[in-house]
C-alpha cells in the first residue's frame, strides 16, 4: 500500500505521546499489580517481620523501575536480587545457548562473563524449557559451574527465567552462599518486574526516537483507529559471547498496539513544554529519573498506609502518622540522587506534598519541615 509507511508513522507518533503521559501511572499500577500477586508472606523473626518484607521488596522494585535503559534495568535487577540471595548471576540466552553476563556475590561483577552454562539438563533446562522458576540441589547444576564457582552451604539453588514476550532472554541463577539467604518468592517478583519494565522501556525508547525524528499526527487522520507493529529490541544485543556466533538475522519480538480513536485524538494535542529544555541531555535525564524515583517511593508509602493517609489528611497531622515511612524513603532518595544534578530539584519533598498532601501543606501538620 502506497501510504502504509505514513500510516505507521502516524500511529507510532500517537502511541509515543500516549505512552509519555501514561508512563508514571503505569509504573504505579505495575507495582500494585505485582504486589497483589504476591503470596502471603510468612512471619520472620517475631512481630512485624512479615510487613517489613513487602516494604523492602517494593523499594527493590522501585530501583528497577528507576532504570531507563536496558543495561540499567538489568544491573538494578542484579543489585536488587542480591538483597534476597547471597549469590546471583545473570546468563544471556541466544540461539539456544546461555552465557554469563554479570553476577553479584561470586567475586567481581564480571566473574561469570562469557561462562557457557549447560541448558540441556537439570534446573537450567527446566527453567528454560518451561519458563518457570526451578528450585533444585546444587548437585543438579552444570558440573563446570560447580567446579568454577562452588555451591551454597545448604546446597539449595534457584534458576529463574527472564521472559520477554514469551521468549526466555536470560536466566537468573541464585543461591544462599554461606548465609543461606535465598528468598525465592521475592526473586520471582523481581524477575517478573524487570521483564515487564524492559518491555515498557523498549516502547518508550521507540516513542522517543519518533518524537526526535519530528513525526507529526495530521489532524485529519488523528481520529482513525489503526494498528501498528512495534518491535522490542534485544536487551542483550551488545553481548557477543565468544563461543556463540551472532545470528545473521535478528529475531525481534513484536506486539500489535491498537490505538482507539479517542486516544489518538488526545495524542494529537501539543506536548507540554519540557521543564528541562535548558539542561544538557545528561543532566535532564538525571532529573527525569529522580522525578520518577520520587514518585515510586511516595506511591509505595500510599500503597501500604492508605488508612493513615486518610486519617492524616482528615486530622491534619499526616507527617506525624507517616514520619518513619517518609524519612526512610527520603533517605533512600537522597542516597541515590542527593549528590547528583537532580538534588536541586527537591523532587521527593515536592512529591510528598503533591501526592500525599494533595498540594495542601497544612494537612502535613506543624512538625513537617519544608
Amino acid at each position: 500500500m502506497a501510504d502504509s509507511k505514513q500510516i505507521q508513522q502516524i500511529v507510532e507518533r500517537a502511541v509515543a505521546q500516549v505512552l509519555d503521559r501514561q508512563l508514571p501511572k503505569l509504573q504505579a499500577e505495575l507495582v500494585e499489580h505485582v504486589i497483589a500477586e504476591l503470596p502471603a508472606q510468612p512471619s520472620h523473626a517475631g512481630s512485624g517481620g512479615a510487613a517489613a518484607v513487602p516494604s523492602s521488596l517494593v523499594h527493590a522494585m522501585a530501583s528497577i523501575h528507576a532504570g531507563t535503559t536496558q543495561k540499567e534495568i538489568l544491573r538494578s535487577l542484579l543489585d536488587a536480587s542480591a538483597g534476597y540471595a547471597a549469590r546471583v548471576a545473570l546468563f544471556v540466552v541466544k540461539a539456544g545457548a546461555a552465557t554469563g553476563w554479570q553476577s553479584r556475590g561470586l567475586g567481581n561483577d564480571d566473574a561469570v562473563k562469557d561462562f557457557p552454562l549447560d541448558v540441556s539438563s537439570g534446573p537450567v533446562a527446566h527453567a528454560y524449557q518451561n519458563r518457570v522458576a526451578a528450585p533444585a540441589n546444587i548437585a543438579e547444576m552444570d558440573r563446570r559451574f560447580i567446579k568454577q564457582f562452588g555451591g551454597p552451604d545448604n546446597e539449595q539453588i534457584l534458576v529463574l527465567p527472564l521472559v520477554l514476550k514469551e521468549k526466555v532472554a536470560a536466566l537468573l541463577y541464585a543461591d544462599g552462599g554461606s548465609s543461606a539467604l535465598l528468598d525465592a518468592a521475592s526473586l520471582e517478583v523481581l524477575v517478573m518486574s524487570a521483564s515487564t519494565w524492559l518491555e515498557v522501556a523498549s516502547l518508550r525508547k521507540q516513542a522517543q526516537a519518533h518524537r526526535e525524528a519530528g513525526d507529526t499526527v495530521p489532524a485529519e487522520r488523528a481520529g482513525a483507529p489503526v494498528q501498528a507493529v512495534t518491535s522490542f529490541p534485544d536487551p542483550f544485543a551488545g553481548h557477543a559471547p565468544k563461543h556463540v556466533a551472532r545470528s545473521p538475522e535478528p529475531e525481534p519480538v513484536a506486539e500489535v498496539v491498537e490505538v482507539a480513536s479517542a486516544a489518538s485524538a488526545s495524542a494529537a494535542a501539543a506536548p507540554a513544554t519540557d521543564p528541562f529544555a535548558g539542561l544538557s541531555t545528561e543532566d535532564a535525564d538525571v532529573h527525569r529519573k529522580a522525578q520518577r524515583f520520587a514518585r515510586l517511593l511516595v506511591d509505595e508509602i500510599k500503597l501500604y498506609n492508605q488508612a493513615k493517609v486518610s486519617e492524616g489528611r482528615r486530622n491534619r497531622d499526616l507527617y506525624d502518622r507517616l514520619k518513619e515511612d517518609i524519612e526512610k524513603s527520603r533517605a533512600t532518595f537522597q542516597k541515590r540522587y542527593g549528590n547528583t544534578a537532580a538534588a536541586s530539584g527537591d523532587y521527593f519533598q515536592k512529591e510528598v506534598l503533591r501526592s500525599l498532601a494533595e498540594d495542601d501543606l497544612s494537612v502535613m501538620g506543624a512538625n513537617f519541615r519544608r
